[in-house]
């Protein structure tokens, strides 16, 4: 297994040519809030990165992964790093693990010089050319948990919580407006700053409402530290939590006295018993060993990122230019979530309905 360089490490290598192999820049938040992703991305991206280099590569040629730190608390912002890279010709291409405000900032600086494949949940809406959104969206994620939740849970009353950025007030704009339609009503809201070490004080205010349920949109950490104090106040026994985030590197973090009645919605889970998911699973041990970081929807999400670009270079090695997030149906490319054949691309992947079972989630429904 080649491991992944951090571009800190090679920094005076990077310009050096010729080069043969199709370098990837890995972006993934290796500090801050989201920084518990990082290994579960890393491990997932080498598994892609070992099985196109048993084979042909990318465009016939070997494929190597520069790690990139793409935290917003970065010690250089990301944008910096990948407009010198980009302009010394130092990378082929871009997957990024990381929020949506990072994505935002940096589809100003890529500006269509390489393909950027974006591989987590997200709001939704991203179809700026060269960039290549594979997650799942609220439509398809959100709306059909809440109608679970709403219609066959008779829970009304919910309060929503989040970090202060793009994806969860996005997310919960579509949410206040699905929750109408039900006639359930938000008797809260608040989003919060990234890196809140206490949520004590926002449970025990939660704890002031009516809710019966908590739509939770915090990152990483955030999420983890929400659990403890949730779980400390004995909150579960009032309300349900539901987060569409929230993965098994969180529940391992919080805690299983934390996680009661906590659910989640995802195309994917590290316990999905489906064939491509065991021929994934028999990968990523084969190679980590039985310790490896957990597996989990956002840390495979660089597998399928990985995967994908090499299915849209073999598919428009020469127009991926002219492509956006609205041609991924179109991609064939080895997914864990679903066959994607041509016409099958990850926005048509099973949504699943699970509920925290100590550190896994126990998939309760296909959605």
């Amino acid at each position: 297994m080649i491991v992944p360089s951090e571009v800190r490490d090679i920094d005076g290598k990077l310009a050096d040519f010729p080069r043969v192999t199709f370098r990837i820049g890995l972006l993934i938040p290796m500090c801050g809030s989201a920084g518990l992703w990082a290994p579960s991305c890393i491990s997932s991206a080498q598994v892609a990165v070992a099985q196109l280099n048993e084979s042909n590569g990318i465009c016939g040629r070997p494929v190597e992964l520069i790690m990139i730190d793409s935290a917003l608390e970065a010690q250089t912002p990301v944008e910096e790093v990948i407009n010198s890279l980009i302009e010394i010709g130092a990378i082929d291409a871009i997957v990024g693990m990381h929020i949506s405000a990072v994505r935002q900032n940096l589809s100003k600086i890529v500006r269509q010089r390489v393909p950027y494949i974006y591989t987590p949940l997200y709001e939704g809406g991203e179809n700026t050319k060269g960039i290549f959104a594979i997650g799942d969206t609220p439509d398809r994620q959100l709306g059909p948990a809440l109608e679970h939740f709403c219609t066959d849970m008779k829970i009304k009353n919910w309060a929503l919580v989040g970090n202060d950025y793009v994806w969860p007030r996005s997310s919960n704009t579509y949410a206040t407006e699905k929750l109408s339609q039900m006639s359930a009503d938000i008797c809260f809201e608040r989003y919060m700053p990234f890196g809140i070490s206490d949520m004590s004080g926002l449970v025990a205010e939660i704890a002031q409402t009516n809710a019966d349920a908590v739509l939770l949109s915090l990152v990483g950490q955030d999420a983890v530290t929400f659990n403890r104090a949730f779980g400390a106040a004995g909150m579960h026994d009032r309300m349900i939590r539901f987060s569409c985030a929230i993965e098994e590197n969180s529940l391992l973090a919080s805690g299983a006295d934390n996680l009661k009645e906590l659910y989640s919605a995802s195309s994917y889970f590290g316990s999905l018993a489906t064939s491509q998911n065991n021929s994934f699973r028999e990968r990523y041990y084969a190679i980590h060993g039985e310790t490896a970081p957990v597996l989990n929807a956002l840390g495979q999400s660089t597998y399928e990122g990985v995967q994908f670009l090499a299915g849209l270079m073999a598919a428009h090695k020469e127009d991926w230019h002219q492509k956006d997030s609205r041609s991924t149906g179109a991609i064939s490319f080895d997914s864990v979530r679903c066959c994607n054949r041509s016409g099958q691309g990850p926005g048509t992947a099973p949504i699943y309905l699970a509920k925290a079972d100590g550190a896994l989630f126990d998939i309760i429904k296909k959605l």
